[in-house]
Parts: C-alpha cells; sequence; structure tokens
C-alpha cells in the first residue's frame, strides 16, 4: 500500500493562491495607507485633485474618500472568505467611480504627487482598470460576479 499523495506546495495552482493572497494584503495596505493620507498629511494634494466639476467641497471629497478607502482597505486585509468577493466587487467598483477624477486631473492639467506632465497623467489613466482587475482577481470577485451573472 503506498502513502497518500500529498499536493505539493510549489503547484502552479498553490503558487497562484499565495500570489492572490499577497496581492489582496498589498492593495488592502496601499488603500489603507492611501486613506490615512487623504486625511493628513496629503489632504491637500488630493484636495488638488477633485475636478471642478464636482459638485460637494473639495475637501469634503477629500475626507470622504479616505474613508472609504481606510475601510475598504481594512476589509480586504480581514475580511472573512465568504466576504471577500463582495470586497473585491465593492473595492473595483469604487475605483471606476474615482476614474473620472484621474480623467480630470489630466484633462485639468492638475499637478500632484510627481504627475506633472500631461504624458504621465494621461499614463496613469491605464493603471485604473489594472487596479480594478487586481481587486476582482485577488479577491475572487471575477468568479463572484460571473455566478451572479449567469443566475
Amino acid at each position: 500500500m503506498s502513502a497518500p499523495e500529498t499536493s505539493d506546495p510549489t503547484s502552479p495552482s498553490r503558487l497562484a493562491g499565495v500570489l492572490r493572497v499577497l496581492t489582496r494584503l498589498w492593495l488592502g495596505a496601499g488603500l489603507t495607507f492611501a486613506g490615512i493620507s487623504h486625511l493628513s498629511f496629503s489632504r491637500q494634494e488630493f484636495r488638488a485633485q477633485v475636478p471642478a466639476w464636482v459638485p460637494p467641497d473639495e475637501d469634503l471629497v477629500v475626507l470622504g474618500s479616505g474613508v472609504v478607502e481606510i475601510v475598504l482597505g481594512l476589509a480586504l486585509l480581514f475580511a472573512i472568505r465568504r466576504w471577500r468577493p463582495i470586497v473585491g466587487v465593492v473595492t473595483a467598483a469604487f475605483f471606476i467611480a474615482v476614474f473620472p477624477g484621474n480623467i480630470g486631473q489630466w484633462r485639468e492639467h492638475v499637478d500632484a504627487f510627481g504627475l506633472d506632465t500631461d504624458g504621465k497623467r494621461f499614463l496613469r489613466l491605464f493603471f485604473q482598470p489594472v487596479l480594478i482587475a487586481i481587486a476582482l482577481w485577488s479577491t475572487g470577485g471575477w468568479s463572484w460576479l460571473r455566478d451572479r451573472l449567469r443566475r
């Protein structure tokens, strides 16, 4: 009789799982840090990024988005497994919601966070879809959405 097979810890699926966890934790830590910076040391730079056409007060937008980023970041870090896909979908939706601000920064030629040329601001626009994909992939949000859409 042979010994039962054990899963290889270096298998591609195991490595992908570890990569997903590390990516989710990186995103959660990044969002938490960004949210804290909205409320404190980078508040002025974030205010400069609020497009002129956004009706609420700049400071209200910065403070509100900072709180949302902290909540989402902490949820990415600490949510139990069954809630992670929903957290990923909500995080992706947040990234979609703030994307017009990134477009506004480019269109209005606003310098902030080292984005001091139109070329740099334009290139940043392509990073937002990457963040959306990371939020969905690292949490299982893609599968969760697919399952909901098939029903």
